[in-house]
């Protein structure tokens, strides 16, 4: 079966998870990547557990199905072999802070003299060239800057990192998407490009409404909880022994839901009968409807929302989630294998086309795996 970027050969010089992540996704769809590491020592994520055996599972998610070779960026003679290499590749990617790449000789401008089709890829905390280019920016840092962090949690509570590395991974989604708009472009024009990502930006294109609640109302959105801003009911409710997801955004979808809850009357209260007014009083339609929930568990009020279609759902943990037929449906969970480690399962990938489908590379390259293969291809054993 044909794949959607067999034929596209990727450089990768990133490292930890945005760079890598993105990388993966592409690798994911049929391109080769060849992840250059560290010798000796390679990706840091390698010394990232939760461990198999002593191989890393964080290294294997995000770094399945490349190539990995060997070179030390500040040894001229390596410098040397990579802008022999760049002449054969579509891609380069990198995740260092600004300035480091210029340093090492191989940035965008450099690279581009010797493969002016190149396709560029630079993922950074705050942008090429920018008054915080000089930055360190870590997950944290990228969702305390950009903004995210002030709007996550509860009005009691203290501003909070949101449960997983939303900045290196919406940064690796854009990043994924840039490089392939440039290579879609490259196909058409034969001109390559560089592609700038920074990880407050991919922070701050998540943030949606609330940046236009500041810009038209001037509004500073602050931490309400898990409520929607501008809906309601929509929200997490208690119910009789845990708690339930319920998603309203219409009035007509809150009429059905007042029926489903028995209490049709509940729509032509003057207080609920639009949801800017039920965002007014969410309050009090709060305490009705986790009054009614009280008499039920969460599967049981979610089994009686659903026969009406309304939007409702209980919080899965982790392991909930993982053992979910839905999960195995959507091949969402993969078996990869390391040579030595042997057998770990790791999320699959969520994009899934009809004609040129994923076909994940399961195998987990061990540092320096490759060496041989790649060097050889330029008589400069390394």
């Amino acid at each position: 079966m044909a794949k959607a970027l067999e034929g596209i050969t990727i450089l990768d010089f990133s490292r930890v998870l945005a760079g890598p992540y993105c990388t993966m996704l592409l690798a994911d769809l049929g391109a080769e990547v060849i992840k250059v590491e560290l010798p000796s020592f390679g990706d840091d994520t390698r010394h990232f557990g939760p461990y198999v055996n002593g191989e890393s599972a964080y290294f294997a998610l995000v770094n399945r199905g490349k190539k990995s070779i060997e070179l030390d960026l500040k040894n001229p003679e390596h410098i040397d072999l990579i802008k022999e290499m760049v002449r054969d590749v579509d891609v380069v990617v990198e995740n260092f802070r600004p300035g480091v790449i210029q340093k090492l000789g191989l940035d965008y401008e450099t690279l581009k003299a010797i493969n002016p089709g190149l396709v560029y890829t630079s993922i950074s905390g705050f942008g090429q060239n920018t008054s915080l280019s000089h930055r360190p920016a870590y997950d944290l840092v990228a969702q305390a800057i950009g903004g995210m962090a002030s709007i996550t949690g509860y009005p009691d509570s203290p501003p909070t990192r949101t449960g997983n590395s939303l900045g290196d991974m919406s940064a690796a989604l854009y990043a994924a998407y840039g490089t392939m708009v440039a290579l879609f472009h490259k196909q058409r024009t034969g001109v390559g490009q560089f592609v700038d990502i920074s990880m407050v930006d991919s922070i701050f294109a998540m943030l949606e409404t609330n940046v236009l609640r500041y810009t038209i109302n001037k509004e500073v959105p602050e931490r309400i909880g898990s409520r929607h801003p501008i809906s309601t009911p929509f929200d997490i409710f208690k119910t009789k022994e845990s708690y339930l997801v319920i998603a309203i955004a219409n009035n007509r979808l809150f009429e059905k839901f007042c029926e489903a809850i028995q209490m049709p009357e509940l729509s032509k209260d003057e207080r609920f009968t639009t949801d800017e007014l039920r965002t007014e009083n969410e309050t009090q339609l709060k305490e009705i409807i986790e009054s009614w929930l009280a008499n039920y568990s969460s599967i049981e009020a979610e089994q009686i929302l659903e026969q009406s279609g309304i939007p409702a759902s209980r919080i899965n943990t982790i392991k909930d989630i993982a053992e979910d037929p839905l999960i195995a449906e959507r091949d969402m969970l993969i078996d990869v294998e390391h040579p030595t480690a042997g057998t770990m399962r790791i999320t699959g990938n969520p994009v899934k086309l009809s004609e040129t489908p994923a076909q994940i590379n399961k195998t987990i390259p061990v540092l320096g795996v490759n060496n041989e293969e790649i060097f050889g291809k330029y008589k400069k054993l390394v």
